[in-house]
C-alpha cells in the first residue's frame, strides 16, 4: 500500500489548550509517517474569517462559524473544546441580574465565534462591541461597555480580578438541553481525500493522547501561550477543554453540537442548514 503524504497547514489559537493538544505534534513526539505539518498560529476570530475561504487544510473553528463552512469542512471527532455544564461567561463590575442586560452595551470576542452565538440565544437584544478578547476586561473595568463576553483563561481569572459572573452561558445551554456546549472544534478540507483526512484525524488524535499521557511535559509547552497566568491557572483551563471529550467527542458531544445547529437555525443566526460530516475514523 502506498504511504500518504502531504502538507498540512494547521490552524489553532495561541492557547494553551491549543498548544497542549499540539505539543506532540510541533514537538514531533509521534511519528508524522510521511505527513508535514506547518502550525499557523492566529486568534481564533482570525482562523474563523480564512475558514470561509477555506484557506487552511486544517483548522480549529468556532461551531458557529464552522456551521457556515460545512460544505467545505469535515469535523474531526478529536480537538473539540466541550464545556459539560461550564463554558464563557458574561461579567460585570457589579452584580446585576441577566435581564438587565437587555439593550446594553456588551463586549464580544468576534461575531463568528460561538460564545457570541450562544449569548444571542441567550439575550437577543443587546448593543455588541467586538474587540480583541484580551481587551475586553479591561474595557468593562473603564465602563466602555456594561459587560464583556469572556473566553479563553479570562472565564477563570475575572473573579479574582473583582469582576462579578452575570451568566455562565454553558450552564444555561446544559440547562436548556442537558448537553454539552460545543464551542470549537478541529476541522479538514474534505477536498483533501478520505485517507488524508483518516490519516490527520489519526496523528492529531495521538498527539492529544500523548499531552494527556505527559501532562508535565506538555503543560510547560502550553504555558507559553497562557498569557502570563500562573500554572495552576493554565492547568485548570486545559483540564476543562482537553479532556475526553477532546480525545472523542462521542454521542453527547454530537448531540450537543447538532442541538446548538437547531437553536441557531430556528432563531435565524443561520441561515442555511449544512449537513455535518465526520471523519470516519
Amino acid at each position: 500500500m502506498a504511504l500518504v503524504k502531504a502538507n498540512i497547514r494547521v490552524g489553532h489559537s495561541p492557547d494553551a489548550d491549543d498548544a497542549f493538544m499540539f505539543y506532540a505534534i510541533a514537538h514531533e513526539k509521534i511519528k508524522a509517517d510521511g505527513m508535514v505539518f506547518k502550525h499557523v498560529i492566529e486568534d481564533i476570530e482570525s482562523l474563523n474569517k480564512r475558514a470561509f475561504k477555506g484557506d487552511l487544510e486544517v483548522t480549529a473553528l468556532s461551531a458557529f462559524t464552522f456551521f457556515q463552512v460545512a460544505d467545505k469542512y469535515a469535523i474531526m471527532p478529536c480537538g473539540a473544546s466541550i464545556g459539560d455544564n461550564y463554558g464563557p461567561r458574561v461579567v460585570a463590575k457589579n452584580s446585576i441580574y441577566p435581564k438587565e442586560l437587555k439593550g446594553k452595551k456588551i463586549a464580544v470576542p468576534g461575531l463568528n465565534t460561538t460564545a457570541y452565538l450562544v449569548l444571542k440565544l441567550f439575550l437577543p437584544d443587546f448593543k455588541e462591541v467586538v474587540m480583541p478578547f484580551d481587551k475586553i476586561l479591561a474595557a468593562v473595568e473603564s465602563d466602555e461597555v456594561d459587560a464583556g463576553l469572556v473566553i479563553h483563561e479570562g472565564q477563570l481569572t475575572h473573579e479574582k480580578l473583582g469582576f462579578k459572573k452575570v451568566v455562565d452561558l454553558g450552564e444555561w445551554f446544559y440547562e436548556m438541553t442537558k448537553l454539552p456546549l460545543v464551542l470549537g472544534v478541529d476541522v479538514i478540507r474534505k477536498n483533501l481525500g478520505r485517507d488524508v483526512m483518516r490519516k490527520t484525524t489519526r496523528i492529531l488524535r495521538e498527539s492529544i493522547e500523548y499531552g494527556l499521557k505527559n501532562r508535565k511535559e506538555a503543560l510547560g509547552y502550553a504555558m507559553k501561550f497562557g498569557r502570563g497566568v500562573a500554572e495552576e491557572t493554565a492547568d485548570q483551563f486545559v483540564g476543562m477543554y482537553v479532556n475526553d471529550y477532546t480525545v472523542d467527542m462521542g454521542r453527547k458531544g454530537k448531540e450537543g453540537l447538532l442541538a446548538l445547529q437547531e437553536a441557531a437555525l430556528q432563531s435565524g443566526l443561520l441561515k442555511k442548514l449544512e449537513k455535518i460530516q465526520f471523519v470516519d475514523m
